[in-house]
């Protein structure tokens, strides 16, 4: 039975001692920022980005990774008799699963094996954390590992508040009528990933904690439904909300492990600064 090595995007979100502590590696996406591209996590940071945009007023683009990036990422652990397991960024979101599968194409039949988490962020997190400490283990096949992760997709859920439509409407997600809207109504909009896509949950009118509070009886409640081995806490340039939140599960559900996590620049150049999520796996 070979070894396992997991990778996963840099849209994923970990921390970096969570990435080195179970020897996950990540493949960057890349922000684009007027005639330069950046790898994500690498080359800039969340503040360095949003340094440039209030800069030149213009949304960053992103872009996946290519074949290449992956093949070469990957080339070495083949190399050294391991299996391979990528998860990342959902396919409705992303051309990276796209480009992965490409590059997967190059090896032998079964040694890459390719997971589309239909997810973003710590949403992706979660998943990859559970592939890694399996892999660690060391007794279960890379194919099996796909099997059990797989089964856990459809019960990530993972949901942010905006504090601004300002990013999702350069980036095309928001029309101008509810930028608009949002603006003179004060609404923050709570973003919900769904089938792999993002829809409008609740809108939450106000500001600071009374938007939090409302956000967490939507999303937590009772908490009942939540497994609460590990929950993610993540934000972008908002880390006073996330500490409110991660001390309002901690008081709610007294979860084994709470991780506050930081946006990576690729989703902080669609969600903006002052956004903030809770994610976790539905029981």
């Amino acid at each position: 039975m070979r070894r396992v090595k997991v990778f996963t995007d840099s849209t994923a979100d970990l921390a970096p001692s969570q990435l080195k502590q179970l020897n996950i590696s990540v493949i960057p996406l890349y922000v684009t920022i007027g005639d330069k591209s950046y790898r994500d996590g690498i080359d800039i940071t969340t503040d360095e980005l949003y340094k440039m945009v209030d800069q030149v007023q213009t949304l960053p683009k992103t872009a996946a990774p290519s074949a290449k990036d992956f093949a070469e990422a990957f080339q070495p652990w083949i190399d050294n008799d391991y299996d391979v397991i990528f998860i990342g960024i959902s396919s409705k979101l992303s051309a990276t699963i796209q480009s992965s599968l490409l590059a997967a194409n190059e090896f032998e039949q079964g040694r890459i094996h390719v997971v589309d988490s239909c997810n973003l962020s710590t949403g992706i997190g979660q998943l990859v954390l559970r592939a890694a400490e399996m892999a660690r283990m060391g007794n279960k096949e890379a194919a099996r590992i796909v099997e059990e992760i797989n089964n856990l997709v459809p019960r990530v859920r993972s949901s942010f508040v905006i504090d601004t439509l300002k990013y999702l409407h350069m980036g095309g997600r928001c029309s101008s009528i509810q930028l608009i809207a949002s603006t003179m109504l004060k609404i923050k909009p709570q973003i919900i990933v769904q089938d792999g896509g993002m829809i409008v949950g609740e809108k939450y009118r106000g500001k600071g904690k009374k938007v939090l509070d409302s956000y967490f009886n939507d999303c937590v409640g009772d908490g009942s439904h939540i497994e609460t081995d590990r929950i993610f806490v993540t934000h972008s340039a908002y880390e006073e909300g996330a500490h409110y939140l991660a001390d309002k599960i901690k008081d709610v559900l007294n979860p084994g492990e709470i991780c506050i996590t930081n946006a990576g620049a690729v989703i902080s150049s669609h969600c903006g600064p002052g956004t903030v999520g809770i994610l976790y796996i539905e029981k």
